[in-house]
């Protein structure tokens, strides 16, 4: 095991790696998902977090590892949104992707709702199409619209002309995640690990084949149907610049990575074995050589989760179609858990989200461990307040390491 959870985090948090753990199972898989030794955190930058030992306190990184804390650890996704008031302050006059693509403005906004929620962990602030913009593709993000491309991908043809992501197109991401890690090393009472994020290969690829965001995905189950080799072409040409755009992140200071699949929940297991997995599992390996614990997490997966845990990943995400406990036995009780609190209830009666939010803490007790998070991303119209009392709900709620209560 890393010496953060073999020795710093246990030790310093006064607990133990639960004998559930994932690196007890896992056969579905080359590598033992928590079995990590020094070597693969030794080709990290010397100064990284990882190896520098700052990140010896954090409850995230140690739940990570199937290590249960005091203390539930609790982030969200999408905590950097239209929610906040800085938020909305901070990107007036500037695009979405321009955001991303900003170094000062992506870290600060990345920052917005460390400082505000005092959340266990940032998530890096970009998008899913970043990479796609990186790499040269003609996409925007139009407003209550979504991602929107130029030019759609429908052929074999089109996939080769797809153009390459150098790595020089990649520097104003390390620069953000530079000046990102180097703020959340200062924040008290101990510094805050940055999570990386990419979107999963077919998400993506669904938005080139498709030109928009359409929820039938007529055209992708076309192309899975009738040419499933030019969609593998484009699910592994997603891959290489997933790879490569969750790694730059990553070397510049990233301590864990999520993957995050919108539209995986849509296919049925035997489609998503034969047509999906591969390519997200291609993305999960080549991250876990550099050591850092990985989330795979798709909407509407409850019937995905081990064949989404087995592509690579450390930590599962779960959304609203299930419970945790019920994540957890499908799971065969070897995986650390994320969610799943419904973003549905953020803005309705305050006592049925508590119910709600409690209910969510004791169904992860089953689990090794729990990250508490939302079952998506934050709406747009949460109250601040809300999540923040979620916050303080999360980290007062008693011992995460009492199973079951």
């Amino acid at each position: 095991m890393p010496r953060l959870v073999a020795g710093t985090v246990a030790g310093t948090l006064g607990v133990a790696a639960s004998p559930h753990s994932a690196s007890a199972s896992r056969d579905a898989r080359d590598e033992p998902a928590l079995d990590r030794d020094s070597e693969e955190l030794a080709t990290l930058p010397a100064g990284h977090p990882l190896r520098t030992g700052v990140l010896e306190h954090s409850p995230f990184l140690a739940a990570c590892h199937g290590v249960r804390t005091e203390v539930t650890p609790v982030w969200f996704m999408r905590q950097a949104g239209r929610s906040l008031p800085e938020y909305r302050a901070a990107r007036v006059g500037k695009a979405m992707l321009d955001s991303c693509l900003d170094p000062a403005l992506a870290s600060e906004l990345t920052l917005q709702p460390v400082r505000r929620y005092h959340v266990d962990a940032a998530i890096f602030y970009s998008d899913i199409m970043v990479p796609l913009r990186l790499a040269g593709v003609q996409v925007d993000i139009e407003p209550g619209v979504g991602p929107v491309l130029a030019n759609r991908v429908s052929t074999l043809a089109d996939v080769q002309a797809l153009p390459e992501l150098g790595e020089q197109a990649l520097e104003p991401i390390r620069e953000a995640v530079r000046l990102t890690v180097a703020e959340l090393a200062t924040m008290q009472p101990h510094p805050i690990p940055l999570i990386g994020f990419a979107g999963a290969p077919y998400t993506v690829a669904s938005y080139l084949v498709e030109g928009r965001p359409d929820r039938a995905h007529p055209r992708t189950r076309a192309l899975m149907r009738d040419d499933p080799a030019t969609l593998a072409a484009l699910l592994n040409w997603v891959a290489d610049i997933d790879i490569a755009f969750l790694r730059a992140q990553v070397t510049a200071g990233a301590s864990a990575v999520q993957l995050f699949d919108s539209w995986a929940g849509e296919l049925d297991t035997s489609d998503y074995l034969v047509h999906v997995q591969p390519a997200s599992a291609t993305v999960l390996r080549a991250l876990g050589t550099l050591g850092v614990p990985r989330i795979h997490f798709g909407t509407g997966t409850a019937h995905l989760l081990p064949a989404m845990r087995d592509a690579g990943a450390e930590v599962m995400g779960v959304a609203a179609d299930t419970t945790l406990d019920k994540a957890n036995h499908q799971l065969g009780g070897t995986t650390p858990l994320q969610g799943n609190v419904d973003p549905k209830l953020l803005s309705g009666d305050p006592q049925r989200l508590d119910e709600h939010v409690r209910a969510v803490l004791k169904a992860g007790r089953e689990a090794p461990a729990h990250i508490l998070n939302l079952a998506h991303g934050v709406p747009p119209d949460t109250d601040p307040q809300v999540l923040a009392h979620i916050v303080d709900l999360a980290h007062t709620a008693g011992p995460a390491s009492q199973k079951g209560r």
